[in-house]
């Protein structure tokens, strides 16, 4: 098996958690695995009820201090948009579709079902998954392949970690993510929009990269259910599609997975969904997009701003093929 490996840690040492913030995420951890679904009150500097966290509107924060895009912090999104505009097809394909009907989505007890090629197969709950990990916030820029874009502050762990920790067999080229299928809860799995459940899939040494992370919170909260409770993808060099949601299996496997988009329109969602401003979507310029919150359209950078860390992965393929 070959994993590629980015040469240098694109997280400046700078940018690392303290072992004392580390700690605070432990309590965090704790909160997530054994009082479900609540706001983490202890770790966070953030304030309840859909306002900007203290910390992010303009005040220095006390705790959960970003490691990884630091740069961007004075670019974040506000909190209520990063939880009001969603595409989460789940639930509604309008962008205020999943905020209105996962109030009551239920997300204790979860588990999550690791299988395929891969030495520790398993079924998890959600606590036995968390627990081996140190959480990490990054701050990433999030660009949607309908051209709209935001910057989020994500609460995670690197899927590199979880990776190892299965320890894939040789074979193992794809990992392959399945998001719950319960239509009973997720009133958007009743039309078809989409071939239920949604699928999504990495390439090995995509997962790898040190950006990858698997999420659990946002803005210091744990994930609101609208953004993909209790755990989603985040990569964030590729469109948003990519970032499946309510993660309960993860396959290790030989072959490309078939991912939900492709399967639906394979002309327009590939499977590598790379954020590329030179190849265009069939309908509309990826060229520019617009972010969140402001009025004129910005430039869209090739791989979202993370070539760095990321275009060696596709060295010699030919992106307007492989999109």
């Amino acid at each position: 098996m070959l994993i590629r490996v980015t040469p240098e840690h694109p997280i400046r040492s700078s940018e690392i958690t303290s072992e004392s913030q580390y700690e605070n995420r432990r309590g965090f951890l704790r909160q997530a695995g054994l009082a479900g679904v609540g706001l983490a009150a202890a770790f966070l500097a953030g304030r309840r009820g859909g306002a900007q966290p203290a910390g992010v509107a303009g005040k220095a924060p006390q705790q959960g201090t970003s490691i990884g895009g630091g740069e961007l912090k004075p670019e974040l999104t506000p909190w209520d948009d990063v939880t009001s505009y969603n595409n989460f097809y789940e639930f509604g394909t309008g962008k205020d579709d999943p905020a209105e009907h996962a109030t009551k989505f239920r997300t204790k007890p979860w588990s999550v079902k690791v299988d395929g090629l891969v030495a520790k197969p398993g079924s998890y709950n959600l606590e036995d998954f968390l627990k081996p990990y140190k959480l990490e916030e990054r701050i990433y820029r999030h660009r949607c392949v309908e051209a709209w874009s935001m910057v989020v502050p994500w609460l995670g762990f690197p899927m590199a970690e979880f990776v190892k920790r299965m320890q894939p067999l040789g074979s193992a080229k794809y990992l392959e993510f399945t998001t719950l299928l319960d239509p009973a809860q997720m009133p958007g799995q009743r039309s078809p929009v989409l071939d239920w459940p949604y699928v999504e899939g990495l390439r090995l040494d995509e997962a790898m990269n040190p950006l990858t992370l698997f999420a659990v919170g946002v803005y210091g909260k744990m994930l609101p259910n609208q953004n993909g409770a209790p755990l989603r993808l985040v990569i964030p060099w590729k469109y948003g599609f990519k970032g499946g949601k309510s993660i309960v299996r993860i396959r290790f496997t030989d072959t490309m997975p078939k991912t939900a988009w492709s399967e639906a329109n394979a002309s327009e969602y590939g499977f590598f969904a790379n954020v590329n401003p030179e190849v265009d979507h069939p309908r509309w310029s990826q060229a520019k997009e617009r972010r969140i919150g402001e009025f004129r359209r910005r430039e869209t950078l090739m791989f979202n701003g993370y070539a760095q860390q990321v275009a060696s992965m596709y060295s010699g393929m030919d992106l307007r093929k492989l999109y």
